[in-house]
């Protein structure tokens, strides 16, 4: 995808967000003297937008320490937003490296069922492929036949090599195949699909114990990566996974995806600022190559809404 496709993708996709955001700050502007209740309303609109209370707080005490002569324009507002959420996105703006040595780089991804895990999984195969990385796949998923055939479907078409089993097989068996291979064919980066269980954090815990058990056998590193998909849609049940996943499985990393359906993209910049977990890539589509690491600047001003001002 060019770069443009992919800018245009991108406001487009933060269109819904962006607009929301505008509809909670309707009539707070053209105020001359931002006063402590006005101050407060635009802290209530932008918790409501889902960019989170200390994001809020931050744009709060930015506007207080500003004056404004002809009164606060919603252009400006929106400026300084995209400011604050820029500063706050870009600790967290990292690439995903692959420098694990000796190879396989194993990527654990984990997330409830339904976030786009398994897509997600390919696009990220996809996505390394074109890097020159030789890739291969996991269907560690085994508590649902429907996620072993996806996969499948996606590494055929794509052309990389899986490990796979029977429904309710032994995931750690497999991972440990798949590493076993990984290193005889000499394969860059091992992608290992994961029950989402969310449901059950103790057999979550169980089964990601066992993996890596297995893999600390194989390669005292693995897993070099431990990747949380996150579905932006469910707003602020995505912090939760977060909190839960992250004690459950020692998340590394996160990969947010839908952020192309919901009007809850602010979501991204919450779990930035209260996580600080680096966020690899971010999701805009179906399509093979909807999935790009992100651009903290250009990301802060699709939610803020500034596509019509030029960079």
């Amino acid at each position: 995808m060019s770069e443009l496709r992919w800018h245009e993708k991108l406001f487009g996709g933060f269109r819904k967000t962006s607009d929301r955001l505008g509809e909670n700050l309707t009539g707070l502007f053209g105020k001359a003297a931002l006063d402590d209740a006005t101050l407060d309303e635009i802290e209530e609109a932008l918790i409501a937008s889902d960019l989170g209370p200390a994001t809020s707080r931050r744009i709060r005490e930015r506007l207080a320490g500003e004056m404004f002569e002809k009164g606060l324009d919603e252009r400006r507002l929106r400026e300084i937003v995209a400011q604050e959420i820029e500063k706050v996105l870009a600790p967290a703006a990292k690439p995903l490296e692959i420098e694990a040595f000796p190879r396989p780089q194993v990527i654990l991804v984990i997330g409830v069922n339904g976030s786009g895990k398994t897509t997600t999984i390919a696009k990220l195969a996809h996505w390394l492929q074109e890097q020159d990385y030789a890739v291969m796949l996991v269907a560690g998923d085994t508590f649902r036949a429907a996620a072993i055939g996806q996969l499948k479907v996606w590494a055929d078409r794509i052309g990389i090599p899986i490990i796979s089993g029977q429904e309710g097989g032994d995931a750690a068996s497999l991972v440990f195949e798949g590493v076993k291979q990984g290193t005889e064919k000499g394969i860059d980066v091992l992608i290992v699909d994961t029950a989402g269980r969310l449901q059950n954090k103790t057999g979550l815990m169980d089964e990601l114990g066992k993996i890596r058990r297995v893999l600390g056998r194989l390669n005292p590193a693995a897993p070099h990566d431990v990747l949380l998909v996150l579905d932006a849609t469910t707003g602020q049940n995505a912090l939760s996974q977060i909190e839960i996943f992250k004690e459950a499985a020692g998340v590394t990393g996160l990969v947010m995806t839908k952020l192309d359906g919901t009007a809850r993209g602010g979501v991204l910049v919450a779990a930035a600022e209260r996580y600080g977990l680096p966020v690899h890539a971010i999701g805009l589509g179906e399509s093979i190559d909807d999935l790009k690491p992100f651009d903290p600047g250009e990301v802060a001003r699709a939610i803020a809404g500034l596509e019509r001002i030029a960079k």
